[in-house]
């Protein structure tokens, strides 16, 4: 205690120092919390709620793909939930960033794309070709089977194809 108050130690998770695990995971949570709520400030805020839960409910990972499968469906869960609150219905609309009139690039427009989405088929693009992950690993993760994984996959790019023309 330093002057009537506590001196709060670094917190580690079951061993691991958070501040690792964030470091390490921080830019993946964010780019899926991202593509799912398409406004920055809410994607840091689902970020935020994702190492939070990590923080309050500490759990041993077999390793650092363990680690980081957790965290993204974490994220993924956090996002789903307010997509469905109603703070988000009451404001009638998905946030979006403010465009700063500048032309809109190709990846501008295959990001938008990939946002418009239906949440099973983003969850799958965006772990296949944001993150690198194998259709059977997406599997595991999803709970979906693997056959199931690579027909979203193909959904999503003809929906993609469409899409961008």
């Amino acid at each position: 205690m330093e002057g009537g108050k506590r001196v709060k130690e670094p917190v580690l998770v079951t061993g691991i120092d958070i501040t690792a695990v964030f470091r390490r995971h921080v830019k993946s949570v964010y780019r899926l919390c991202y593509s799912y709520l398409g406004c920055a400030a809410d994607a840091e805020d689902a970020t935020q709620s994702t190492f939070m839960k990590l923080v309050d409910a500490p759990r041993t990972f077999n390793d650092e793909e363990h680690e980081k499968a957790w965290l993204l469906a974490c994220a993924a869960n956090v996002c789903k939930d307010e997509l469905k609150s109603a703070r988000r219905k009451r404001r009638g609309e998905m946030p979006a960033d403010v465009a700063d009139g500048r032309a809109r690039s190709e990846s501008d427009d295959l990001m938008e794309a990939v946002l418009a989405l239906p949440v099973e088929l983003k969850d799958c693009v965006y772990l296949h070709y944001y993150e690198g992950y194998k259709t059977d690993e997406i599997a595991k993760m999803t709970g979906a089977p693997p056959s199931t994984v690579r027909n979203r996959l193909s959904d999503a790019r003809a929906k993609l194809r469409v899409a961008l023309g």
